[in-house]
């Protein structure tokens, strides 16, 4: 409940004086299951905690995720095992839930939907895991997204084929592995915010994700940032931040 719905509540005589302080202190964090919920982020920045659900126990994610919804909070969730995405699938009947991108969200209250897309890029197919985390965690917060898939430099023409498509986004979020040269290319070539993603996909020489993350951090092309290797989410996020201004 919201600090207001507390008031609220203690002045019509719902809640008692100390019932009120504990539901209004439980309002900014609270410990559960061993994690410690952050629920005043929403007011602070604009969106709520996102659970990050690696290593995690099944319980540790699902009581995460209910205590965000109970608070009335949008709840997204990355690196969720097939495991907890069934207990939470079974738990929310409104949840949805991709196994390719490892992600389940919950929208308890619409989000503004904007109208001018992100473009997501992939190199590879073998990148798409990681492009469907930026693609949907950027849908949740309510930008439309273009997807463009397998467009990498060994046959460039493929991406030159969806230049036209591509330039009518506003950012562009480019994940590739391997030797990771594609948001340069990608950067050389339009008049847009490129956030590159590096992933951990290609042979051994590519230190999974290294080789990739230090070609992109080394771009020659202008307008082009870096997040960490396989951090979809945090290029899907910054993309819609960027499309919010």
């Amino acid at each position: 409940m919201a600090i207001e719905g507390i008031l609220k509540a203690f002045k019509e005589g719902r809640l008692d004086l100390d019932e009120a302080k504990t539901q209004i202190s439980s309002s900014y964090f609270e410990e559960i299951e061993g994690t410690t919920i952050d629920h005043s982020r929403q007011a602070r920045t604009g969106q709520a905690e996102v659970i990050f659900a690696q290593s995690k126990t099944t319980p540790q994610v699902l009581s995460a995720f209910k205590r965000i919804a109970d608070n009335g909070n949008n709840v997204l969730a990355t690196r969720v095992r097939e495991e907890a995405g069934e207990a939470l699938q079974a738990e929310f009947p409104d949840l949805a839930y991709s196994e390719t991108a490892n992600l389940a969200s919950l929208v308890i209250n619409e989000p503004e939907r904007l109208t001018t897309p992100i473009g997501v890029i992939t190199a590879g197919t073998s990148d798409l895991s990681v492009a469907e985390e930026a693609a949907l965690t950027a849908e949740f917060y309510g930008s439309p997204v273009l997807r463009i898939n397998d467009v990498g430099v060994a046959g460039i023409h493929r991406l030159f084929a969806r230049l036209e498509e591509i330039k009518t986004c506003r950012t562009l979020v480019v994940v590739a592995g391997m030797e990771g040269a594609l948001p340069s290319v990608v950067g050389g070539l339009v008049a847009k915010p490129v956030i590159a993603v590096p992933t951990s996909i290609g042979y051994g020489a590519s230190f999974n994700g290294l080789a990739a993350l230090l070609g992109m951090l080394n771009s020659c092309a202008s307008g082009v940032s870096v997040v960490n290797i396989d951090n979809g989410f945090g290029a899907g996020f910054q993309a819609h931040r960027i499309n919010q201004l």
